[in-house]
């Protein structure tokens, strides 16, 4: 028996319940990728709609198709980034789940990359011939539009549409930027052009953007903070992590809520000053615990009963780090080795690394 032809393109396919498009999406890429030998990898974030097991069961029938199921990870980036690693393919192509990506194009992308006329070929929703259709709302679109304004200034090369989840490269080029990528969020084509060192050569082929058919856009707030987030890690060198930059920032978020607690109650309301106190600390850190779940961990959400679980030992980790913040604030100061702004910026530090380091092993803990 003759085996069958290794392919020669890899689609990755990232999703999070797309059950309803699975099926549609492999007709789709077998009409347009018709003379072509390819697989496609489906990277599912174990969705609760069974997402994987629509994938297996026609991966049962058609060794082309193949399911990677991640338990506790979660993320657009990293799954393209897994999906693309285990794959053999000398080519390799990120699409949408959802069916919004026009999959006709995919043989162009191909062959541009096989005739080294582009490293890296994506498709745009923004150079001549393309269109934004109805797959964004108004708004959507104009976050779309400044969100491509804000990445192009910080890249090395001009793109129409860096904020596009549609490309396909080398998956050799890959494999050597793959160590580079902060690989966190949902931006995996602004990731890689900012971490290749040197401008790539890229091309684009125009495309309209589809109206989504089945489930819902993960496109919302903390996207766009993960995005902000991701051009300050490439302008910072990574030197500080990412995850630390968001923790901060929730952190900061914190204290403003914590002072507008603290007047409401005693700047204004009749509550004294320690009862007050007491009240806009545990108002700060419920916050910064949601807003921490929501954004810096959000691969790592805590849902149900884990929820308030991970509440109460917020509360520990935290008051644990205040104590901490006023020991060591008085220790500094009462030595005479600093003045008093010193010792406190010196305990608030202090209180911040032990805050997320902790949260992070404990709270929000890898499984």
């Amino acid at each position: 028996m003759t085996p069958p032809a290794p392919p020669r393109l890899a689609v990755v396919i990232p999703c999070y319940n797309e059950a309803a498009n699975v099926a549609p999406m492999v007709e789709r890429l077998d009409a347009a990728l018709a003379g072509i030998a390819w697989e496609a990898i489906f990277v599912d974030d174990d969705s609760p709609d069974g997402t994987a097991a629509r994938a297996k069961a026609i991966a049962a029938r058609d060794p082309r198709i193949r399911c990677i199921r991640r338990i506790g990870r979660r993320g657009l980036a990293s799954a393209c980034v897994e999906g693309i690693l285990s794959s053999a393919a000398p080519y390799v192509a990120v699409i949408d789940g959802d069916l919004q990506h026009d999959e006709t194009i995919l043989p162009r992308m191909l062959a541009l990359l096989e005739a080294d006329q582009a490293e890296v070929v994506v498709g745009s929703r923004n150079v001549e011939g393309g269109a934004m259709g109805e797959g964004l709302s108004p708004i959507r679109r104009m976050v779309s539009d400044g969100g491509a304004a804000l990445a192009n200034a910080a890249l090395p090369v001009k793109v129409a549409d860096p904020m596009s989840g549609f490309f396909a490269m080398p998956r050799a080029l890959f494999d050597n930027l793959a160590p580079k990528l902060t690989a966190t969020g949902f931006k995996i084509l602004l990731d890689i052009l900012l971490s290749a060192g040197r401008p790539l050569r890229v091309a684009e082929i125009p495309y309209t953007f589809r109206a989504r058919e089945a489930g819902e856009s993960k496109l919302d707030a903390a996207v766009l903070l993960e995005f902000g987030g991701l051009l300050a890690d490439k302008a910072l060198g990574g030197i500080v992590p990412l995850r630390f930059m968001a923790f901060g920032l929730v952190g900061a978020i914190g204290v403003l809520v914590h002072l507008v607690v603290l007047g409401l109650l005693h700047g204004i309301g009749p509550v004294g000053f320690w009862p007050a106190q007491w009240a806009a600390t545990f108002v700060a850190m419920t916050a910064n615990f949601l807003l921490n779940n929501r954004i810096t961990y959000r691969d790592r959400r805590l849902r149900g009963a884990a929820l308030p679980r991970g509440l109460l030992l917020f509360y520990v980790v935290c008051g644990i780090g205040a104590a901490a913040n006023v020991g060591i604030a008085g220790l500094l100061l009462r030595d005479g080795l600093v003045n008093w702004g010193l010792a406190g910026a010196a305990g608030a530090l202090l209180t911040v690394v032990w805050n997320y380091a902790v949260s992070s092993t404990l709270v929000w803990r890898p499984r």
